[in-house]
């Protein structure tokens, strides 16, 4: 049995150095409301979509007069894991980049959204379930994002390598 001693805990303050947000842009099997109905993302609803390399941006806020990156310059990248869509962002220095960076530095951000078209999907009842997607772009957002279970941090150090098992990805952003 263990007890609250024996908890670990990591922690690595996010330096002012920092330019990348990574995190979780669409969890799986997460439900959420969308005004009258209810919905989930299926595991592997972005497969299709990210083995096409379609060009896919990353926006604040859903503007595309905000572009913060797109896969197809690598400032952006995107990866199917067992939770869900995964992202790391390399910030711009724009006014728009610095104030993302700031707001994520002091953890103000609300968290991140995305914009696709459904190619797939299935109800039950009010419970819609997204089984593919044609992704166009993910948002980061500063208020509310449609699926809570979003997460976004600011990385204060570059990345050795993208493909990090979820949790250690977790440990070594907070």
């Amino acid at each position: 049995m263990s007890r609250a001693s024996d908890l670990e805990r990591r922690f690595a303050p996010a330096s002012l150095e920092g330019r990348q947000l990574v995190g979780l842009a669409a969890p799986y099997e997460s439900e959420t409301r969308i005004g009258e109905f209810r919905e989930r993302i299926a595991k592997g609803a972005f497969t299709r979509t990210l083995s096409e390399n379609r060009d896919i941006l990353a926006l604040s806020d859903h503007d595309p007069a905000k572009v913060l990156g797109r896969t197809k310059s690598g400032t952006l990248e995107l990866e199917e894991t067992v939770h869900g869509l995964s992202f790391r962002l390399q910030l711009p220095a724009t006014s728009i980049g610095n104030d993302l960076r700031e707001l994520a530095n002091r953890g103000d951000l609300g968290g991140v959204s995305f914009g696709f078209r459904a190619v797939r999907d299935s109800w039950e009842g009010d419970l819609r379930t997204l089984e593919e997607v044609e992704l166009h772009e993910i948002s980061i957002v500063q208020s509310f994002p449609a699926y809570p279970d979003t997460t976004v941090a600011l990385r204060s150090r570059p990345m050795q390598t993208f493909l990090l098992e979820p949790r250690r990805r977790w440990l070594e952003t907070v």
